[in-house]
């Protein structure tokens, strides 16, 4: 049996009413995401355990059989591992965003999606400002960067995902808990370091928008996964343009394969994705494809991208992934949305995301297509969301 999994991140929204009251995968055009749900079971899955911030990392836990509720232990360290980096005992490691705060509210979590060169350059600036403060710096893709602090083991702050505060104030979404003065310190100097820098002399010279601040969040310690091919007897790789998703990989022993032109952003090259994919089954037994653009589309707050993002993945990755299955005598699919993003609020959502899979030995129930009206119609659901990889693959 071979299997393939597509991961389009923050696929599922609400209706819009600049698509015409469609949500961005009814007005999309997706015959390949559609002919899944019409060969064989839609519905609804709780990736995101109550409590727990609705995210990539929780969700795409869930998604690949491993209940956060056990493993989960903040994103950051899933990000670490993907850069091979190790904590010592008293360190607490962060994900360090660049953002853009004007008049106080969080314009951009992403500071206009900063270039690589730039955010690059600020790392190694406030590495050197602020390893006084225990601070141990490591640059990542653009916006998204880590921080290892010393002596903070102990630390117990709850800390606000910038994407989820966008044109909201700051001030009411600042790290509280033990150890917080010492984080609103932190930055307070990485303010200082960031608002003087050339890079920021030359973006106002552009015309563009500032870097302001850094924003500590998703901190944690070490994690550990039980690998996958233990787990579920398969050898699997990840394609994926994103941190979090290659440290999944790397702490569940899955191999990771680069695409030159995964940006993890709504440029990325669905081709070459869909092309690695397609070599991986020669190979191996699953292979994992997550793309970053409809989330990220999303958090523009741009339906219209967003429905781009959907088709294009639709025909450069499913399509493709779909007519190579069929050459195989078993075979099976999956497409599985992590959590909602919602283009209205530009943030995430904890309601049940959609997901449809098909193929050898999957009767075909609902035939409907890829929608979140459809799947809430069929009434199929699997809860706890770990559970879905399991029927996936048994069932």
């Amino acid at each position: 049996m071979k299997y393939a999994i597509v991961l389009p991140d923050g696929a599922a929204d609400d209706p819009l009413a600049q698509l015409g009251g469609k949500t961005p995968l009814e007005a999309a055009r997706i015959p390949h995401m559609d002919r899944v749900a019409e060969h064989g079971r839609l519905g609804r899955t709780v990736t995101i355990p109550e409590g727990f911030t609705p995210a990539t990392d929780v969700g795409t836990l869930s998604v690949l059989g491993y209940d956060p509720l056990v493993c989960y232990s903040g994103r950051a360290p899933i990000e670490a591992a993907a850069k091979g980096l190790s904590a010592r005992p008293d360190q607490l490691i962060f994900r360090c965003n660049f953002v853009t705060v004007l008049d106080g509210l969080m314009k951009d979590n992403t500071a206009g999606h900063i270039a690589q060169a730039e955010a690059d350059a600020l790392i190694a600036d406030l590495q050197r400002e602020l390893a006084d403060e225990g601070c141990d710096l490591h640059a990542g893709v653009t916006y998204r960067n880590l921080m290892l602090l010393a002596d903070a083991a102990e630390m117990t702050l709850r800390c606000a995902p910038p994407h989820d505060i966008i044109g909201q104030p700051v001030a009411a979404h600042a790290p509280h808990g033990t150890g917080a003065g010492r984080i609103a310190r932190i930055a307070e100097r990485a303010r200082a370091v960031i608002t003087a820098h050339d890079v920021n002399r030359r973006r106002r010279e552009q015309g563009r928008d500032p870097v302001t601040d850094i924003w500590l969040w998703g901190q944690g310690r070490p994690a550990r996964l039980e690998p996958f091919a233990s787990r579920f007897g398969l050898r699997a790789a990840v394609i994926t343009g994103v941190d979090i998703l290659r440290g999944m990989a790397r702490l569940m022993g899955m191999e990771i394969i680069a695409v030159p032109g995964a940006t993890g952003y709504i440029d990325t090259d669905y081709a070459g994705k869909g092309r690695a994919a397609v070599r991986a089954l020669d190979d191996l037994d699953l292979v994992i494809v997550h793309v970053e653009a409809a989330d990220e589309s999303a958090h523009l707050g741009d339906a219209a991208e967003k429905v781009r993002a959907l088709e294009r993945m639709d025909e450069a990755i499913v399509g493709p992934l779909l007519e190579r299955l069929a050459r195989e005598p078993a075979w099976r699919v999956l497409v599985a949305v992590d959590h909602p993003t919602l283009t209205t609020t530009r943030g995430h959502s904890a309601i049940p995301p959609l997901f449809a899979f098909a193929g050898t030995g999957i009767e075909a129930v609902e035939r409907a297509p890829f929608t979140e009206r459809a799947a809430d119609a069929g009434g199929y659901w699997i809860a706890p969301g770990h559970r879905l990889m399991e029927v996936f693959l048994r069932g």
